[in-house]
Parts: structure tokens; C-alpha cells; sequence
């Protein structure tokens, strides 16, 4: 079965400012560090399983954050909403209920 190629990645230079940013800051979360680092190694022309092998990451991780920072640029790293059981207590009734 043939493997879909990777899509490519362009990065501006603004963008690549603000990724160097995330990937080497020190304050930045741990999974946007990685998320960073995978773009950049993705805009450099690597292959996913080139990126997993030096990231020490899965393939299909490479492959996800390649491909929605492809669709949705620097907007498109963040976590997207999770489905599931809707919350039990309004966004009012939880400080509430830590308060007592």
C-alpha cells in the first residue's frame, strides 16, 4: 500500500521567530515545545519519520502536528476541544463548590 507523501510546511520568518520562541523557551509548556520542534524540523524539508526518529516522538504525533500547523498555521497548535460527557456544574457553580 502507498504511503501519503508528508504535506509540506512553509513558515515565514515571523513565523519561525515565534516558533524558535516556543521550542527553546523556558517558560513554554513541555507539549508546545515539542509541537514547535516538530514544525521546525518539518519546515527544514524532513521526512515525519525523520522528525519521530530525532524527536524520540510516535509517527503519527510527527504527523499530526505537521499537518495542523499545515492547515491552520500557528493558530492551529493549540488543543482542539475534546468531545464527551457534558460538565455537571456551570462554570459559576465550581469556584463555589471549591470555596466550601
Amino acid at each position: 500500500m502507498p504511503v501519503a507523501p508528508a504535506c509540506p510546511v512553509v513558515v515565514t520568518a515571523a513565523e519561525r521567530e515565534r516558533l524558535k520562541k516556543m521550542a527553546y523557551g523556558h517558560k513554554t509548556p513541555y507539549r508546545l515545545q515539542r509541537r514547535a520542534e516538530i514544525v521546525l524540523h518539518a519546515a527544514r524539508g524532513r521526512s515525519n519519520a525523520r522528525i519521530a526518529r530525532e524527536t524520540g516522538l510516535h509517527l503519527d504525533t510527527v504527523r499530526t502536528w505537521r499537518n495542523r500547523f499545515a492547515d491552520g498555521g500557528l493558530p492551529g497548535m493549540v488543543d482542539r476541544k475534546r468531545t464527551g460527557r457534558p460538565a455537571r456544574f456551570t462554570p459559576v457553580q465550581v469556584p463555589e463548590a471549591k470555596a466550601t
